[in-house]
C-alpha cells in the first residue's frame, strides 16, 4: 500500500543527481535488467528523471522496489510512495524527482513506457520470447 506522506521535491540540482545515482546504483546492485533513464527536466513537471527497469520475476521486482525505497529513506531521508507491490508485475516508486517503474519483462513490453515518455528518443524495450511450459 502507498505511503500517505508527501513526496519530497529537491530544490538543489545536486540533490536530484544524488537521488538519481542512488536509484541507478541500487538497481544495478539488485541485477535489474535493461535499466534505462529518461531525462524529463524540461519535458514534464512530474519529475526530473524516469527510470525503467525489469526484474526476472515478480519476487525480484518486489525485492528491488522494497530495497530501493529503504535506501532512499535511509541514505537521503526521503519518503517514497510505492504502488503495485502486491502483484509486482509493475511497481511504481515515486521518489519526487525520480519516478521508477519496475516491470516483469512481458509487462514492460506490453506497456512500452520508453516510447511514450521519451517522445521517440528512447530505444524500444527488448522483445521477450514467450515462456514455454
Amino acid at each position: 500500500m502507498a505511503s500517505s506522506s508527501p513526496v519530497y521535491r529537491a530544490s538543489e540540482p545536486d540533490e536530484v543527481e544524488a537521488l538519481h545515482r542512488l536509484v541507478l546504483a541500487s538497481l544495478d546492485d539488485d541485477q535489474a535488467v535493461d535499466t534505462i533513464s529518461i531525462p524529463l527536466a524540461g519535458k514534464s513537471s512530474i519529475a526530473d528523471y524516469m527510470v525503467i527497469a525489469s526484474g526476472r520475476s515478480t519476487r525480484q521486482v518486489a525485492s528491488m522496489a522494497q530495497k530501493l525505497a529503504e535506501k532512499i529513506k535511509g541514505e537521503l531521508g526521503r519518503p517514497t510512495r510505492i504502488e503495485g507491490l502486491p502483484t509486482a508485475d509493475w511497481v511504481l516508486l515515486d521518489a519526487g524527482d525520480v519516478i521508477v517503474h519496475l516491470f516483469r519483462p512481458e509487462v514492460r513490453t506490453f506497456y512500452n513506457l520508453e516510447r511514450m515518455w521519451a517522445f521517440g528518443d528512447a530505444p524500444t524495450p527488448p522483445v521477450v520470447p514467450p515462456v514455454e511450459g
